[in-house]
């Protein structure tokens, strides 16, 4: 009996682990190789590709998310809202199996073991949809602007800077002149001398 032959296309597939490296101009090799495995999508992709058991190649895997991540610069957010909601219900569904796991368990160590993890499963499917809806209505923020100098002095825009405490007293003392005399002091100005009588009249 003699041994089939593979045929060129089965001797041209390449191991499902292996990862498409294309050199850019004026790259080495190994400089391509580095710019590739440190690209996000292809350590998920590597990844991915080991938890599925190898059903697809990291390069497919590797393309596929660089796809996605394409999308989301672009602005298209439906997969990861996709994505939140669909761990939100796997979540969800682990904490209801946890929960009726605790419920069965006769010891208490196992009880509270199983009741500690299903809590955990409900708040981390909390905190997805929490996230889900802030990626649906984000919060608005209301900020002010406020032009900061060296030093100990910030000055808000549209808002007048209080008087100081000096400058109220000297507006209260020039105030109190014009309401007693009718005119303002002028110190620059000097005032005509008094003659004063300096004759006593002799004690009798």
């Amino acid at each position: 009996m003699t041994a089939k032959k593979k045929s060129k296309t089965e001797a041209a597939i390449k191991p499902k682990e292996t990862i498409e490296v294309a050199l850019c101009k004026g790259e080495t090799e190994e400089e391509a190789t580095a710019r590739k495995l440190t690209r996000p999508e292809t350590g998920a992709a590597i990844t991915i590709q080991q938890w599925q058991g190898g059903v697809c190649t990291v390069t497919a895997l590797a393309k596929t998310l660089a796809v996605q991540v394409d999308d989301i610069k672009n602005g298209n957010m439906e997969r990861p809202e996709a994505m939140l909601l669909s761990q939100a219900h796997t979540l969800d569904e682990l904490f209801n199996t946890l929960a009726r796991k605790a419920f069965i368990q006769d010891h208490l160590k196992n009880y509270d073991a199983f009741l500690r993890l299903a809590l955990k499963a409900q708040s981390q499917c909390r905190s997805t949809l929490e996230t889900l809806a802030a990626i649906k209505n984000p919060p608005v923020i209301f900020a002010k602007q406020a032009n900061i100098s060296n030093g100990h002095q910030q000055i808000n825009n549209g808002i007048p800077a209080p008087a100081t405490y000096a400058e109220e007293i000297k507006n209260q003392q020039n105030e109190l002149l014009e309401n007693t005399h009718g005119e303002r002091l002028d110190g620059r100005t000097k005032s005509e001398a008094i003659g004063v009588n300096t004759e006593l009249a002799a004690l009798g």
